[in-house]
């Protein structure tokens, strides 16, 4: 699959909770300094300055890890504060409307075409024009941090999704442990073969099936690897009744109608979607490539498949850009281009199993000691990052139309795939 990235452009805002809206609505028209940038050199000013940096709790460890490595080797010195998920969206709007931005501040990317347009990110596309490896940062953060060619984050933290095996599962069941599906209906024959194993507690997959944002993270990936979009250029209509869609609403309709899935992920809205896997209860499920470090066993690898086979990724995590508000942009720029640098991306992320945010990196002396690290980088290059005005409401949201369609199809088996999806072309058109 080719990778596709979209920028959508109008009135920010439907995206983001109600403290967000009234917080950032009086910066809106506000012309972001970058005072200290244009003189500050390719590498910004390392002068003991001490920045603050606000990130969301998901990405804390990795945060801690690049400030600590940061703070060790520079004489400016970060101070993070890592913020609840679900109290971030409204810490910004609080800040982003006092004048309170910290100097740097990760967005989620599918949050950060939306306060880009608010100017609560300062301009630094001189300063990423300027690296040397610029072609090779991940598209999809780049892309959505852009408004009207000028760009305003870079990546901080890669989540991508992937295809993930309990390698013993499947062996016991009798499957290649090695090699792993090649398609969405391998993978049903996985998930059907380890159930048989009729092990107690223990399912051939699992999923949050109340979940918006667990089911756009892990499903999408199905429909690109079949080389489908999910939505229109400018993200305004669903394209998620297509003939692909379709197929994969009707894998997991017979998964589910099978036994073969987790009963507890009818449920599931988020918080625990993952557990029962890391337990070893799960034979294969599509799951955050961030967990592999923290994975107690033997696991396969590979890139989510679609009905007819390829391999794609969501790419989410965060984007990471200097506030507004920050009177210390040339100091805050030197962070984050040590944090694109080698040293931060294979001496911190690569080494303790993250993802690197650069192509050129994707194979490294940590990575060559597992070939799994090389395919979830490689894997990178060939996802999307989706992006509408209204993506909250239409897919994040609890009862949001995404929902409904994924309830109906897989857990009713009804025929209201068409329908549902006009529900949230509705949404996302408002």
């Amino acid at each position: 699959m080719s990778s596709t990235h979209r920028r959508v452009r109008g009135i920010a805002g439907a995206l983001i909770a109600g403290a967000m809206l009234v917080g950032a609505s009086a910066c809106a028209n506000a012309e972001p300094t970058s005072a200290g940038l244009a003189d500050a050199g390719p590498e910004g000013v390392d002068d003991g300055s001490t920045l603050t940096l606000w990130t969301r709790a998901p990405l804390e460890k990795q945060a801690k890890l690049l400030v600590e490595a940061y703070n060790d080797s520079h004489e400016n010195q970060v101070e993070l504060t890592v913020v609840p998920n679900d109290d971030y969206v409204a810490k910004v709007g609080a800040a982003a409307g006092s004048g309170g931005l910290p100097d740097l501040f990760a967005a989620d990317i599918v949050y950060v075409p939306n306060w880009v347009e608010q100017g609560l990110f300062q301009d630094i596309s001189a300063q990423i024009d300027g690296l040397d490896f610029k072609d090779e940062i991940n598209e999809g953060h780049l892309s959505a941090g852009t408004l009207d060619g000028k760009e305003h984050v870079l990546p901080f933290v890669l989540d991508l999704s992937m295809l993930f095996w309990n390698k013993e599962l499947a062996a016991e069941a009798g499957l290649d442990a090695e090699a792993g599906p090649a398609n969405l209906e391998e993978y049903a024959e996985w998930a059907k073969a380890i159930q048989g194993l009729n092990k107690p507690d223990t399912y051939g997959t699992a999923t949050g099936l109340n979940c918006g944002g667990c089911l756009v993270f892990t499903w999408f990936p199905s429909i690109w690897a079949d080389g489908e979009e999910v939505l229109s250029e400018d993200g305004a209509e669903s394209l998620l009744n297509s003939d692909t869609a379709k197929a994969v609403y009707d894998t997991w309709n017979d998964l589910w109608e099978s036994g073969a899935v987790l009963p507890s992920s009818r449920d599931e809205a988020g918080p625990t979607w993952t557990a029962a896997f890391t337990e070893g209860k799960v034979g294969l499920m599509f799951y955050p490539a961030t967990l592999l470090s923290s994975t107690p066993f033997d696991v396969g690898v590979s890139g989510i498949p679609g009905p007819e086979g390829g391999a794609s990724t969501f790419v989410g995590g965060d984007g990471l850009g200097i506030s507004k508000d920050s009177k210390k942009a040339a100091q805050a720029w030197n962070f984050l281009n040590w944090m694109m640098s080698e040293e931060a991306q294979v001496e911190v992320l690569a080494q303790n199993n993250d993802v690197v945010s650069r192509a050129d990196l994707a194979s490294n002396e940590y990575s060559e000691k597992d070939p799994r690290l090389v395919t979830i980088n490689e894997v990178a290059g060939n996802g999307d990052t989706p992006v509408a005005i209204n993506f909250q409401q239409a897919f994040n949201a609890p009862n949001s139309p995404w929902l409904t369609l994924v309830r109906n199809a897989v857990l009713e088996g009804s025929d209201t795939v068409d329908a549902d999806n006009d529900e949230i072309t509705a949404v996302l058109s408002q």
